[in-house]
Protein backbone atom coordinates (compact mmCIF):
# COMPACT_ATOMS: atom_id res chain seq x y z
CA UNK A 1 0.00 0.00 0.00
CA UNK A 2 1.36 3.42 -0.89
CA UNK A 3 1.08 6.56 1.27
CA UNK A 4 -2.01 7.71 -0.65
CA UNK A 5 -3.93 4.57 0.29
CA UNK A 6 -2.80 4.58 3.92
CA UNK A 7 -3.83 8.18 4.58
CA UNK A 8 -6.32 8.96 1.83
CA UNK A 9 -8.30 7.39 -0.91
CA UNK A 10 -7.12 4.64 -3.22
CA UNK A 11 -6.98 5.02 -6.99
CA UNK A 12 -10.39 3.45 -7.53
CA UNK A 13 -12.06 5.80 -5.04
CA UNK A 14 -10.30 8.81 -6.57
CA UNK A 15 -11.43 7.63 -10.01
CA UNK A 16 -15.04 7.43 -8.86
CA UNK A 17 -14.96 10.99 -7.55
CA UNK A 18 -13.23 12.21 -10.71
CA UNK A 19 -15.94 10.61 -12.84
CA UNK A 20 -18.62 12.34 -10.75
CA UNK A 21 -17.02 15.73 -11.43
CA UNK A 22 -17.48 15.29 -15.17
CA UNK A 23 -20.57 16.14 -17.18
CA UNK A 24 -21.97 13.53 -19.52
CA UNK A 25 -24.02 14.07 -22.63
CA UNK A 26 -26.32 11.56 -24.18
CA UNK A 27 -27.90 8.42 -22.82
CA UNK A 28 -25.54 5.75 -21.57
CA UNK A 29 -22.39 7.90 -21.72
CA UNK A 30 -21.77 7.77 -17.97
CA UNK A 31 -22.45 4.01 -17.75
CA UNK A 32 -20.06 3.43 -20.65
CA UNK A 33 -17.36 5.50 -18.91
CA UNK A 34 -17.91 3.55 -15.68
CA UNK A 35 -17.33 0.24 -17.47
CA UNK A 36 -14.45 1.38 -19.69
CA UNK A 37 -12.49 3.58 -17.30
CA UNK A 38 -13.09 1.90 -13.96
CA UNK A 39 -13.92 -1.65 -15.02
CA UNK A 40 -17.01 -1.70 -12.80
CA UNK A 41 -20.64 -2.47 -13.42
CA UNK A 42 -22.86 0.58 -12.91
CA UNK A 43 -24.57 -1.13 -9.95
CA UNK A 44 -21.26 -1.73 -8.19
CA UNK A 45 -20.12 1.80 -9.04
CA UNK A 46 -23.14 3.35 -7.36
CA UNK A 47 -22.72 1.07 -4.32
CA UNK A 48 -19.11 2.25 -3.93
CA UNK A 49 -20.07 5.88 -4.58
CA UNK A 50 -22.75 5.78 -1.90
CA UNK A 51 -20.26 4.39 0.63
CA UNK A 52 -17.73 7.05 -0.40
CA UNK A 53 -20.19 9.82 0.43
CA UNK A 54 -20.01 8.76 4.08
CA UNK A 55 -16.19 8.48 4.09
CA UNK A 56 -14.35 11.38 5.75
CA UNK A 57 -11.34 10.73 3.46
CA UNK A 58 -13.55 11.39 0.42
CA UNK A 59 -14.80 14.62 1.97
CA UNK A 60 -11.21 15.73 2.62
CA UNK A 61 -10.15 14.78 -0.94
CA UNK A 62 -12.99 16.50 -2.82
CA UNK A 63 -15.35 18.44 -0.51
CA UNK A 64 -17.23 20.21 -3.31
CA UNK A 65 -18.19 17.01 -5.14
CA UNK A 66 -18.93 15.02 -1.98
CA UNK A 67 -21.12 17.76 -0.48
CA UNK A 68 -23.00 18.20 -3.77
CA UNK A 69 -23.67 14.48 -4.01
CA UNK A 70 -24.72 14.32 -0.35
CA UNK A 71 -27.29 17.06 -1.01
CA UNK A 72 -28.63 15.17 -4.04
CA UNK A 73 -28.86 11.96 -2.00
CA UNK A 74 -30.70 13.70 0.84
CA UNK A 75 -33.14 15.32 -1.58
CA UNK A 76 -33.92 11.95 -3.18
CA UNK A 77 -34.40 10.31 0.22
CA UNK A 78 -36.78 13.09 1.29
CA UNK A 79 -38.86 12.59 -1.87
CA UNK A 80 -39.47 8.91 -1.08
Amino acid sequence: MDDDEEQGLGRREQGILALERRGFTGPGAKERAIREELGLSPVRYYQLLNALLDDTRALAHDPVTVNRLRRVRETRRAER
